[in-house]
């Protein structure tokens, strides 16, 4: 019987060393280091006949990409999200999508807290300038969360570990979502509210919504204008629910006092420069635009940028690998489980 071929991109060691431990002897698996977008071609022969495709965050799936394998019956996401993937041409070809739907809702929350308290106690501040040895007590006074209002965007299972560990800190939490949690109101006191008074009242705003397209820029120059002058921004969703513009002139315009950003619009140019220098071609206009103002914000000192690894603890990596396999046994069982619509 002629094994299942699957291939993997965007893998790290960690992932190799699970995979390669726990996979189903049903299945051939090829471990490719690179995006899907950036080493499909240059590995086209050894996975021409794949069935299986898994690909992270940093991959691009379009129609172009995906009709490029004819066999492709499967495709996983090692993340919740699935913006990256052409749902349309999957459904026309009934080629499965398949997700992690939960994972890192304690892990994220966690690294949300991390950015948060970095950025309000401007620890990164004073340690680069002890580093040189420059001690400037009176640059690094911060302000206690203590008695603060945080605005929670998105009560998703991140969103509401957010708002326990907030409520912890004795923070007044103002939510919005569409859908909103009956358990938050009644254990943490959260209160449910319209966009436009979340963002006038609170201190610091966290986001934890997907990205769709009606999420697609969300947090905008008229958003900004609403909130607070001296308002921290703590991102640890998606890039694209924010403007990068609009961030980067309310940061210099001082509306922004700091922000803690795990992800950004067209991140994987950043992690992966030399190789999209070297795939020009692939690389839109727009996120060209957007990669000069990513390494503006870099260079910010009130601007805590981290390479899209809140999801990244041993414990959450290891359940999203667990689940990918589970997840390509249940496609070879025919029984398909976490399937996205």
């Amino acid at each position: 019987m002629q094994k299942i071929k699957a291939v993997f991109f965007d893998i790290k060691e960690i992932d190799k060393k699970f995979l390669k431990k726990n996979k189903s002897e049903n299945c051939e698996f090829i471990y490719i280091q690179a995006p899907f977008h950036i080493g499909l071609d240059d590995n086209f022969e050894k996975i021409k006949d794949a069935e299986i495709l898994s690909i992270f965050t940093n991959s691009t799936s379009s129609k172009e990409l995906l009709e490029k394998l004819p066999n492709l019956k499967l495709v996983t996401t090692r993340s919740t999200g699935y913006n990256n993937v052409d749902l349309e041409y999957c459904k026309e070809k009934n080629i499965s999508v398949v997700n992690v739907p939960r994972y890192g809702d304690v892990t994220v929350a966690e690294f949300t807290f991390a950015l948060l308290l970095n950025v309000i106690r401007k620890v990164n501040i004073a340690y680069k300038e002890l580093q040189d040895g420059i001690i400037n007590l009176e640059k690094y006074t911060g302000n206690d969360l203590a008695g603060k209002t945080i605005g929670i965007i998105g009560t998703g299972a991140i969103g509401a570990y957010t708002a326990r560990i907030a409520y912890g800190f004795n923070m007044k939490i103002l939510t919005y979502d569409p859908f909103p949690n009956e358990e938050l109101k009644e254990k943490l006191e959260v209160e449910y509210v319209e966009l436009d008074r979340l963002y006038k009242e609170s201190d610091i705003i966290s986001l934890h919504a997907p990205s769709k397209k009606e999420n697609f820029h969300m947090v905008n120059d008229a958003a900004f204008s609403e909130m607070k002058d001296g308002v921290v921004i703590i991102n640890t969703a998606r890039g694209e629910i924010m403007d990068t513009n609009a961030l980067y002139n309310a940061l210099k315009s001082g509306k922004v006092a700091g922000a803690g950003l795990d992800v950004l619009e067209c991140e994987e140019i950043i992690a992966n420069e030399e190789l999209f220098l070297s795939k020009i071609d692939c690389v839109k206009k727009d996120c060209l635009e957007k990669t000069l103002i990513n390494h503006k914000l870099l260079d910010m000192p009130n601007v805590i940028i981290t390479p899209h690894i809140a999801f990244d603890t041993v414990e959450a990596v290891h359940r999203i690998l667990q689940t990918t396999i589970d997840n390509i046994n249940g496609y070879i069982q025919g029984n398909i489980i976490n399937k996205v619509d």
